[in-house]
């Protein structure tokens, strides 16, 4: 069946409501805006006109037969799915709802060690047994690449039992990989393909961008449509594949994500997926010819290096993802986090994110030439302000687990809080990560090393937002009682 890509329902049904001129007895209790001008001052009476609560005319969430099942359809046709949830918890609620629908307690997952948070969570609340392909690091750049081919099936070789194979795919720095082959090895042995495309949105609706999951045949995808689809901060997608139990999945969904689903962020993802369908190719296009640009006049500067396609090796790049501006900082002696610091700080300018050896600045389709020039001037007075003697500088980012228990039984395990400087030869019990990216330096049921506490105050020292123990100082780290 093939369905009209210019109706955005959602939206329509908000539309035809604001018409009808019905009197609030619901909630929410600023009652369109009346009962908090403030707020309203703040966000606007449109935005509050349709802040409204689940009703017969503007469907259930949790169980959609009319306008937000209509959305799905549309939503799932566009992304070439046979089933699209709309996800208003974030693509984290969409990762979580992926493993949570497909693993149980003691069930083994493949899965690249290089990963969001929220995937080690979701081990946490369902107790699956990870099994880490720790991932090859870039020798100049010192990042995690993606999975390797070969690497993946010698760990479904090693654990014919495990039930999954999850990848993320792009990563944070627009590193693909092989995702059809890795997902043609998977599906030969019976496991489900599961892939965070949190930055991969645009895959969707590009020409000449990497393999998308669902056209690679992967059975589940999380999709971040506040990133490059430029829907509302918090809503995603979450497709499915034909051979999925779409009705089980919403029943997982249902556990965890709100009742009180936010029709701002509903309406976001409908008129966004609209939008894409209807012009994403030319919007894209004009993205990745800004994000080119950017690139040679960045590498003009000198000790910069924003890398592309030419890191291309076949395995564990098996594409690149030319929209992403990702940038080394290390012959500059500049740690990435610092850069990002000096842009916000000095020059106004808010990028995604720094670690301790790169930059990543998000391009998206409210981009222009004058907003790239600005960053270009900004990044060359830095090296010329700022620059120092690369010495001393950590190499790469990641570092190999050691895992000793799943992330579950760590969790819930009795512990002791003790100086993370003491904390060497231990078991972790939490996470300790820089944010963003939430890729843990630590986790809980992983072992604690004089490598991984240097790192953390390595970290700490240049700047970086390190989240995730009880302890916000990150002084302390809560590990199991006695030794494992």
């Amino acid at each position: 069946m093939k369905f009209d890509q210019s109706k955005a329902p959602i939206y329509e049904a908000l539309e035809e409501f604001k018409k009808a001129r019905i009197v609030p007895f619901d909630v929410p209790g600023h009652k369109r805006g009346k009962g908090n001008k403030e707020l309203t001052e703040f966000l606007g009476e449109k935005c509050m006109s349709v802040d409204v609560n689940s009703m017969k005319p503007l469907d259930n969430l949790c169980h959609p037969v009319s306008v937000i099942r209509e959305a799905e359809e549309l939503a799932a046709e566009a992304f070439s799915a046979a089933h699209a949830f709309f996800m208003v918890n974030g693509t984290t609620s969409a990762v979580q709802a992926m493993l949570l629908s497909t693993l149980k307690r003691g069930d083994k997952i493949i899965l690249h060690r290089s990963v969001h948070r929220s995937v080690i969570n979701a081990l946490i609340l369902c107790g699956a047994v990870p099994i880490y392909v720790n991932p090859q690091i870039h020798p100049k750049l010192g990042i995690a690449l993606g999975m390797s081919v070969q690497d993946v099936s010698d760990a479904i070789d090693q654990n014919p039992d495990a039930k999954a194979v999850l990848m993320n795919n792009p990563t944070y720095y627009g590193i693909c990989s092989n995702v059809k082959h890795i997902t043609e090895l998977a599906h030969k042995k019976g496991m489900k393909v599961l892939v965070d495309e949190a930055h991969g949105t645009h895959f969707y609706f590009g020409d000449n961008l990497p393999v998308t999951a669902m056209a690679a045949g992967a059975d589940m995808a999380s999709v971040s449509m506040h990133k490059s689809g430029s829907s509302l901060t918090q809503s995603s997608f979450l497709l499915c594949g034909k051979n999925i139990n779409a009705n089980y999945v919403r029943q997982v969904i249902n556990l965890t994500q709100t009742t009180s689903g936010s029709y701002l962020l509903l309406s976001s993802l409908d008129i966004s997926r609209r939008s894409l369908v209807l012009n994403g190719r030319a919007t894209y296009a004009t993205v990745k010819e800004i994000t080119e640009y950017a690139r040679e006049e960045i590498n003009q500067i000198g000790d910069y290096y924003a890398f592309s396609s030419e890191l291309i090796n076949g395995d564990s790049i098996y594409d690149f993802d030319a929209t992403k501006l990702s940038v080394n900082t290390t012959e500059t002696g500049l740690a990435g986090i610092e850069v990002y610091d000096l842009l916000r700080d000095e020059y106004d300018i808010q990028i995604e994110f720094g670690d301790l050896g790169n930059i990543l600045a998000y391009v998206t389709l409210g981009d222009n030439h004058k907003m790239i020039e600005r960053l270009i001037g900004a990044l060359s007075e830095i090296r010329r302000r700022y620059k120092k003697d690369k010495a001393g500088m950590i190499k790469h980012e990641y570092i190999n687990p050691i895992v000793v228990t799943t992330p579950q039984e760590a969790f819930y395990s009795d512990m002791d809080s003790i100086a993370l400087e003491n904390s060497a030869g231990r078991v972790s019990g939490e996470f300790i990560m820089a944010y963003p990216p939430g890729i843990p330096i630590l986790a809980p049921g992983e072992r604690i090393t004089e490598e991984i506490i240097e790192r953390i105050l390595y970290s700490k020292k240049k700047g970086c937002s390190l989240t995730g123990p009880e302890d916000m100082n990150i002084e302390k780290v809560k590990v199991l009682k006695g030794d494992i």
